[in-house]
């Protein structure tokens, strides 16, 4: 099965097409970087649902900026490190940055209840005993609905084109009372801190609980604490109308309503500049800092797998270095925070379209700008090179004598299973079991991993292999509707 879960944090580490196919890509370690990184700016907006883009790295200290397209559709308007976008749930690490500093300071604890921050009972907030703590509030396991009013269906018949302006107006009269209205009213199905899942309501409610810890406005709080510090510029009360701010538009060209309502700041509602989300980003790395140190560590999940912090995606590169990112979007704009710790690189990149998978074409672009920089590491060429001399049907082998020579190679589960499935994307079927193959042998203990194995032998027409596979999957997540939904099928699993 096709890893769906989390794919509003479009974790981007995918397998190249370069591996995928086997071809050898040539290195860009000694192309200009300069004019690269160009060529990839101007690859992105050409693409036809891109309108405009800022890039800003900052790279042992040193900042660069790069911009393309258009602010406005139909106006030659380059953006520049000025401009101003909406950056979605990026604005989320900036609460848990918050909430680190209120840590440290002995104001809250991460395993506190958050009941103790609230006003009024809310036996609710808690399933068979186990109640929501606050870092559950910033790993995405809290069990809260995603978003409020919890009705997904309320714009069933409502045209989708009209939705964005509809929800806007919506929250634009979304009160805090009526926020709390309706967490009052929630039922938990699960207990907390088990199932990551993305949650703006979660987010929020941490800007509320900042702001009965310091007796402070949310906005304040970001000004005062983040802003002034970093000498970043405060706009989230600004009028967009300034040449600063970045029309947004949606897949269709269609523009986008503004997404800065005080309901959803804490969530995702504040706009930056490259040049001040830059500031933010070279801030993060700094991991002598000991609230960002925090926000860096690991709360929910493993490597090989997902990993959370306080509101930070964590990974390992495909050569062990670690990864901290974000991403965002709102109806108008997509955004990606890109931390590599280790290298002190640090990557921001602001679009004003909000196309399906335009948060992901960031991450795409980020992570060549890194191979700009570095190459494409030793270990990934290797595997490649040998995966070619000696063919998919020696993949286990291949990475076991890879890892040998170079045991910093890192192939996460959904690694894996991205490479397999753009292998089925190329009708590569045998190549793609095989991969499969090596993902079950990599991690025994992962359903999704039999799942996708038994899903491409029964593309295959090898249908003893697949139910072996989508049962072993069931024995492992019999929640596995993939899996329960084809033994049924065919009549290997009855209905109880």
């Amino acid at each position: 099965m096709r890893n769906q879960h989390l794919i509003l944090a479009l974790c981007f580490f995918a397998l190249t097409t370069e591996l995928a196919s086997g071809q050898v890509k040539p290195s860009t370690e000694k192309a200009n970087p300069e004019t690269a990184i160009r060529q990839l700016g101007t690859a992105f907006v050409q693409e036809k649902t891109h309108v405009g883009l800022s890039i800003g790295i900052v790279r042992n200290g040193k900042t660069t900026f790069y911009n393309f397209g258009t602010t406005e559709k139909g106006k030659d308007q380059v953006p520049t490190q000025n401009t101003i976008y909406e950056i979605g749930s990026i604005s989320k690490t900036f609460g848990s940055l918050l909430l680190a500093q209120a840590v440290l300071e002995k104001r809250a604890k991460l395993d506190d209840d958050i009941r103790q921050y609230l006003d009024g009972d809310y036996p609710n907030l808690a399933y068979e005993g186990k109640p929501i703590r606050l870092v559950n509030l910033t790993n995405w396991t809290s069990e809260l609905p995603d978003n409020f009013p919890d009705q997904p269906d309320r714009f069933k018949e409502v045209s989708p084109d009209s939705v964005p302006f509809r929800v806007v107006n919506e929250l634009t009269h979304y009160t805090k009372q009526d926020f709390f209205n309706d967490l009052r009213a929630v039922k938990l199905k699960a207990a907390p801190g088990q199932n990551p899942r993305h949650c703006n309501v979660a987010a929020q409610l941490v800007g509320y609980i900042l702001e009965k810890i310091y007796q402070m406005p949310y906005e304040e709080l970001i000004r005062t604490k983040i802003e002034e510090p970093l000498q970043m510029r405060n706009t989230f009360g600004s009028a967009s109308s300034s040449d600063l701010f970045a029309k947004g538009y949606n897949g269709k060209g269609n523009p986008m309503p503004e997404f800065t309502m005080k309901a959803m700041q804490a969530a995702g509602g504040l706009r930056y500049s490259a040049t001040d989300l830059l500031k933010y980003a070279a801030y993060q790395l700094d991991e002598r800092n000991k609230a960002v140190q925090l926000t860096h560590q690991l709360t929910w999940g493993n490597f090989d797998n997902q990993a959370f912090g306080l509101n930070w995606f964590l990974h390992k590169t495909i050569d062990s270095k670690r990864q901290v990112e974000h991403s965002g979007g709102t109806f108008g704009f997509a955004s990606f925070c890109d931390l590599y710790p280790d290298q002190k690189v640090g990557l921001v990149l602001l679009a004003n379209d909000a196309d399906q998978e335009t948060q992901y074409r960031l991450g795409e672009l980020s992570k060549k700008i890194m191979e700009v920089f570095y190459g494409e590491p030793i270990a990934l060429t290797m595997l490649t090179n040998e995966l070619k001399k000696r063919g998919y049907g020696q993949t286990i082998n291949v990475v076991r004598d890879v890892r040998k020579k170079h045991p910093e190679l890192h192939l996460t589960e959904n690694y894996v299973n991205g490479w397999g499935y753009s292998l089925v994307g190329q009708n590569k079927l045998q190549e793609a079991i095989e991969i499969f193959k090596l993902n079950v042998s990599l991690f025994p203990k992962g359903w999704n991993t039999y799942d996708s194995l038994a899903e491409t032998y029964e593309r295959i027409g090898n249908r003893k292999l697949a139910i072996e596979n989508y049962k072993q999957s069931l024995s492992l997540n019999p929640q596995n509707t993939n899996a329960t939904d084809y033994l049924k099928k065919i009549g290997e699993l009855t209905e109880k």
